[in-house]
């Protein structure tokens, strides 16, 4: 039986027994190449954007990534963050990063449950005369926050922070794998401009999020497994599933 190649699109992590036991297990051979890179906006793509920062009297973060491009536009423009802005953000493990550029105890932050719906709870009729600026990736879809935020009628604005940066792949063989894992509706940019006359054939993909498989889908990549799902709640788990299906 030839050995199975199966490449993920991320950088490989220090934890990654779950894929050592998997390949040796099934003898497949697993490897990690990023597609892409989230940078910050430089301040003149931000300020195309024109916006004033102090125009706003709290901010919705859902990365850490956006959390630092925050900061660094807001001291590359000059512009001081009063002390009493007002910080939500959209799981606790976010908010707890803003320690990197605030003084935690001092500052007035909220954190939800990791999903928008739980943001807006947040918000309620304590908080729902601040001025939002929901902090945005360039070319991201925020209709599941804005849409709520509309429906809430909270006073709102996006701003994208943050972008998706393809990485260059020229040295990259697609055809000497077996199966490929995206995440991120980026990685299928990355993938169509390095390689814009890409055919899939018999190249298997496995999807991990839900924001994922519309943009595979769109771009007309057959799926083969879907996760998170009951069957697979990890990569690792339905990486094992195709394994087993091999």
């Amino acid at each position: 039986m030839a050995i199975e190649k199966i490449l993920i699109s991320q950088q490989a992590s220090l934890k990654n027994q779950a894929y050592d036991a998997l390949s040796e297990k099934y003898g497949a051979e697993i490897e990690f190449r990023q597609f892409f890179k989230i940078e910050p906006l430089t301040s003149r793509e931000f300020r195309a954007q024109r916006i004033n920062l102090l125009d706003y009297t709290a901010v919705v973060f859902s990365s850490r990534h956006a959390i630092d491009a925050y900061f660094s536009l807001s001291e590359e423009l000059r512009t001081k963050i009063p002390e009493t802005m007002k910080y939500f953000c959209t799981t606790e493990l976010v908010a707890m990063y803003l320690q990197k550029h605030i003084v935690y105890r001092k500052r007035k932050i909220f954190f939800g449950s990791g999903t928008p719906e739980s943001v807006v709870a947040l918000v309620g009729p304590k908080h729902k005369g601040e001025k939002f600026l929901i902090a945005t990736s360039e070319g991201a879809n925020s209709d599941p926050m804005t849409s709520l935020f509309e429906a809430a009628g909270i006073e709102y604005r996006t701003a994208a922070f943050i972008k998706s940066v393809s990485q260059n792949l020229s040295d990259l063989n697609l055809s000497d794998y077996n199966a490929v894992v995206f995440y991120n509706p980026a990685d299928v940019k990355s993938l169509f401009e390095n390689f814009p006359d890409f055919r899939q054939g018999s190249l298997k993909f496995i999807s991990y999020g839900k924001s994922i498989v519309k943009a595979m889908e769109d771009a007309g990549l057959e799926i083969v497994i879907k996760a998170p799902s009951a069957d697979c709640p990890s990569v690792a788990k339905a990486i094992e599933l195709y394994l087993e299906s091999r």
